[in-house]
């Protein structure tokens, strides 16, 4: 008996101990296999990335048929360049272009002069404020006037002196030789703006980059409204697919109405008149209407004055710089004011874009008050007689009150020495609804102007467009297509909705 108990002992401690066993292996294997699961689902993700990125896709001929509009701020027309050039303007009537030439080279100069003093003294310049750069400005200006009119007696003769005499920025130069110096050193800066593409087909390679969204619109719509007759859950088919083009249920409304309206008025039948249909459609809800000039021409003796806005990582700066590299290349004065002291690099990177495009930049201390360096910017605007000064804020979401209390601080600072005449909210547009939350706080607090879509070649998404305007009730000015300094285009509702069809223009 007690042999037999002993047995029947030992085999159920084996058949516990099989049984433990067998627990820990099913347990390993689980796990395993879970672990299996992640990582596949990670590998699976980062390969189809490259597939979004390939030069097929980021190819296209979509063409802008116009260039950038500039329009002047307030309720000024005429467009002065400057406060000390109402004398000289009087007397040379007849020699205009030669004045044209001699703004060209002092410009040329000035911005070589503060590449030289930038680059010296970056140092002293991160740790002084805005107020002392304004300061220097001043009291390098004030010794031009005497060695200017130390020149005029020395040659009373010749008639082109008095044409370079009010500007009190090529002083400097006249000491040593007044010839070599403006052209040695502009050098660098006349080959960027050389390489600046002309905004006329500057968004001929959008069309490639919406193939999705032709595919949506172009295919989708158009293989509906020619599949036969149109019954309403034809219609809602077509509804949802402008909808996933993210149009938006009150643009998508739109749209279809129209449709319905020209079809029963017309009728439909072959592709080509589906898609003239289409268009008309989609160009009449885009609102061709609205004003899409962006208000940066001098009015009432001051500079316009453009502030840039929006949530963190939508491009502000880079917008900002893109920006003024297109105003420098048409011939315009532009000074960038860095308000985006919370990022340690924005004003260093609004800085590098100020060099490369001859463009001044007034920054002030890391961490400091953004409404004093944008006044300060704005008040070297006015000093120097520029066209435009462009202000790049900080980044902030929509939800925090305070920062969004300071940036309306930065508005009403701004508008105590000029006016605000444009205020431009840029939106990555592959954010998509959260993007239109965003957009909405904004227009509460600083009254936006104009929205600028970014990413729009990373996105296939293009019917935001018509979504953020319909929202938003304003207008899109400007589209981001890319990193390239030449990626900024203006808006074209026209020549947008080509690229959507997939039409040839």
């Amino acid at each position: 008996m007690d042999f037999a108990t002993n047995n029947a002992v030992a085999f159920w401690v084996i058949v516990a101990a099989v049984a433990l066993a067998l627990i820990i292996i099913i347990a390993l294997i689980v796990g395993a296999k879970r672990k299996k699961s992640k990582m596949v689902s990670f590998g699976g993700e980062d390969s189809e990335e490259p597939k979004q990125l390939t030069q097929e896709q980021k190819s296209g001929n979509y063409q802008a048929t116009g260039g950038f509009n500039f329009a002047p701020g307030g309720a000024g027309e005429k467009q002065p360049a400057a406060k000390p050039e109402p004398e000289f303007k009087q007397e040379p009537i007849a020699s205009e272009s030669a004045d044209a030439t001699d703004e060209e080279s002092i410009r040329n100069a000035e911005a070589a002069e503060s590449a030289e003093q930038e680059a010296s003294a970056q140092p002293e310049a991160e740790e002084s404020a805005a107020e002392d750069s304004v300061d220097g400005r001043v009291e390098a200006t004030s010794p031009a006037a005497p060695e200017v009119e130390a020149t005029s007696p020395a040659a009373p003769e010749t008639e082109a002196e008095p044409e370079v005499e009010p500007e009190p920025e090529p002083a400097p130069e006249s000491e040593p030789e007044p010839e070599p110096e403006p052209e040695a050193v502009p050098q660098p800066e006349p080959k960027p703006q050389d390489d600046i593409a002309p905004a006329t087909g500057r968004l001929s390679k959008l069309r490639g980059r919406l193939s999705k969204s032709q595919n949506a619109i172009g295919q989708g719509v158009l293989g509906l409204l020619t599949a036969g007759d149109l019954d309403e859950d034809a219609w809602e088919e077509i509804e949802d697919t402008l909808i996933m083009a993210d149009l938006g249920t009150n643009a998508t409304m739109k749209v279809t109405d129209l449709l319905r309206e020209k079809i029963s008025e017309r009728g439909v039948s072959c592709e080509a008149e589906a898609r003239a249909m289409l268009r008309e459609a989609l160009i009449e809800v885009g609102k061709p209407e609205m004003d899409r000039s962006i208000k940066a021409m001098p009015h009432d003796g001051k500079p316009a004055v453009a502030m840039i806005v929006g949530v963190n990582g939508t491009g502000k700066t880079t917008t900002t710089g893109k920006l003024g590299r297109v105003l420098v290349a048409m011939g315009h004065d532009v000074v960038f004011g860095a308000a985006d002291t919370f990022r340690a690099a924005a004003a260093d990177q609004l800085e590098t874009w100020g060099r490369r495009v001859g463009a001044t930049t007034v920054r002030g201390a890391e961490g400091a008050d953004p409404a004093s360096v944008a006044f300060d910017a704005v008040a070297t605007g006015v000093n120097e007689g520029v066209d435009v000064v462009l202000v790049d804020t900080a980044g902030r979401l929509h939800t925090s009150n305070n920062l969004m209390d300071q940036l309306g601080k930065v508005k009403r600072v701004i508008e105590k020495k000029a006016e605000v005449d444009e205020v431009l909210l840029v939106i990555d547009s592959t954010v998509g609804q959260n993007g239109l939350a965003q957009a909405r706080i904004f227009r509460e607090v600083v009254d936006i102007t104009g929205v600028v879509l970014t990413k729009l070649d990373g996105t296939a998404k293009g019917g935001i467009v018509f979504q953020v305007q319909e929202e938003l009730g304003v207008p899109v000015k400007l589209v981001g297509l890319g990193e390239g300094a030449d990626d900024l285009a203006p808006f074209e509702i026209e020549s947008f909705v080509d690229a959507l069809l997939g039409n040839e223009r």
